[in-house]
C-alpha cells in the first residue's frame, strides 16, 4: 500500500511538472530525478515520517528552484500528514517539529521566489494554509485513533472485569452450595441415627413404631440423596456455568422439620408469631438452617424436649430454641462446630446469634435483619 501511494504521488507530481513546463519545451532530466526524490521516499513514511518529510521537502524545493511545476508539492504534503499522525503529546517535541516544518516551508517558498526573482507572498500564504490544514488533519486522525484504542481497551477491561465478577459469583455460589450440603447431610445423618436407635429398641416390643422409624429413615435418606445429587452436580468442574441450585426450605417448612424430630422422639413445641409474609431468600434459608442445626443439637445433647419460637417482626426475624441439657455437655455444645456454623449463617445476612447455657437449659437466640 505504501509503495502504491508513493508511485501514485510520483506519477501525479510528474504530471504537474509536465503541465508547468509545457511552455518550456519539455521536462529536464534533473527535474524528474528531484521529483522522484520528492515522492518515492514516501514508501518509508511509516518508519521515519520526519526524515521522509525533510528529504521530500528539500527535493521539492530544489525542483521549484530549477523548474515551475503546477500545483502544490504533493510529496512533502503527504509526508507532513504522517508526521502529524506519528507525533505524541509532548509539547516540547511538537514545538520542535512545527519549527522544522516552518523552516521547510520557508525554504520551499524561498526556492520559488529565487526562481521567479520576486517575493513569494502568494506561495507562502498558500503553503501556510495547505500545510496547516494537513497538520490538523493528521493530528485529528491521531487523536481519533487514540480514542478508538482507549475505547477498545476499556471494552476489553470491562469484559475482563465482568468475567472476574462472574467467577467470584460462581465461587460464592459454590461456597453456599457446600455449606448447604454440609448442613443437609449432617442433619440427615443425625435424624437417621436417632431413628435407627429407636427402631432397634422397639423392633420387638412395638413393631409398628419400629416400622414408622424405619420409614422415616427411608424418607430422610431418599430426600437427602436427591439433594446431595443436585448439589454435587452443580459443584462439578465441567467447564459449564454453575447451575442454580434449588433453594433449600425456609421458615415455611418449619412444621415438617418439627414433625421429623417429633418422630425421632424429641418433644418439640413450635410457635410462629407475626405476619407470615415473604422473606428475603437469604434470610429464609439462613433461618431454616439455624433452626435445623439447633434442633439437631437438642436431639443429640438435650434432655428430650425443645421449644422453638419464631418472631416475624417488621425489621427482623428472631429465632429462639431452648432445650434442657446435661451440664456435662453444655461446654461441648456451646463451643461445637454446630454453634459456629449457626453464627456464621447469621453473620452472612448481617445478623447475630447467641448460644449459652443457664439454669440447666441451653438457649440459642438469633436475630436476622429483614432490611434489603
Amino acid at each position: 500500500m505504501d509503495a502504491a501511494i508513493a508511485v501514485a504521488i510520483f506519477a501525479a507530481s510528474v504530471g504537474l511538472l509536465a503541465v508547468g513546463e509545457a511552455d518550456s519545451g519539455g521536462i529536464a532530466a534533473p527535474a524528474v530525478v528531484l521529483t522522484a526524490l520528492a515522492s518515492l521516499p514516501l514508501v518509508f513514511c511509516r518508519r521515519s515520517p520526519l526524515a521522509v518529510f525533510v528529504i521530500t521537502a528539500l527535493a521539492s524545493a530544489a525542483v521549484r528552484a530549477i523548474a515551475e511545476p503546477a500545483g502544490p508539492p504533493l510529496g512533502p504534503t503527504i509526508a507532513l500528514f504522517w508526521v502529524a499522525l506519528a507525533s505524541d503529546d509532548s509539547r516540547g517535541r511538537t514545538r520542535l517539529t512545527l519549527a522544522l516544518v516552518a523552516g521547510m516551508l520557508g525554504v520551499h517558498a524561498a526556492a520559488s521566489g529565487l526562481a521567479d526573482d520576486r517575493f513569494p507572498g502568494a506561495e507562502l500564504l498558500f503553503g501556510v494554509l495547505l500545510w496547516s490544514g494537513t497538520w490538523l488533519a493528521g493530528d485529528r486522525t491521531r487523536l481519533r485513533q487514540q480514542r478508538l484504542a482507549e475505547l477498545e481497551e476499556r471494552a476489553l477491561r470491562t469484559e475482563h472485569e465482568a468475567e472476574r465478577e462472574r467467577r467470584l459469583a460462581a465461587a460464592e455460589e459454590r461456597t453456599r452450595i457446600a455449606r448447604d450440603l454440609h448442613d443437609s447431610a449432617g442433619h440427615a445423618i443425625n435424624v437417621i441415627l436417632v431413628h435407627a436407635g429407636a427402631g432397634r429398641l422397639q423392633i420387638e416390643r412395638d413393631p409398628a413404631a419400629a416400622r414408622k422409624a424405619f420409614q422415616t429413615i427411608e424418607d430422610v435418606a431418599r430426600e437427602t440423596v436427591g439433594e446431595i445429587d443436585q448439589m454435587v452436580g452443580a459443584l462439578r468442574e465441567d467447564g459449564s456455568p454453575v447451575r442454580e441450585v434449588e433453594a433449600p426450605p425456609g421458615v415455611a417448612a418449619l412444621d415438617r422439620l418439627v414433625e421429623q424430630h417429633r418422630a425421632a422422639g424429641l418433644d418439640v413445641t413450635a410457635t410462629v408469631r407475626g405476619d407470615r409474609r415473604h422473606l428475603p431468600p437469604a434470610v429464609d434459608r439462613s433461618a431454616y438452617r439455624i433452626l435445623q442445626e439447633a434442633l439437631t443439637n437438642a436431639a443429640r445433647h438435650g434432655g428430650g424436649s425443645a421449644t422453638v419460637d419464631v418472631a416475624l417482626g417488621r425489621d427482623a426475624l428472631e429465632l429462639t430454641v431452648v432445650n434442657p441439657v446435661d451440664r456435662g455437655r453444655v461446654i461441648r455444645t456451646a463451643d461445637g462446630h454446630g454453634v459456629i456454623g449457626m453464627r456464621e449463617r447469621a453473620a452472612l445476612v448481617g445478623g447475630s446469634l447467641e448460644a449459652e447455657a443457664h439454669n440447666g437449659q441451653f438457649e440459642v437466640h438469633g436475630r436476622l435483619p429483614l432490611a434489603t
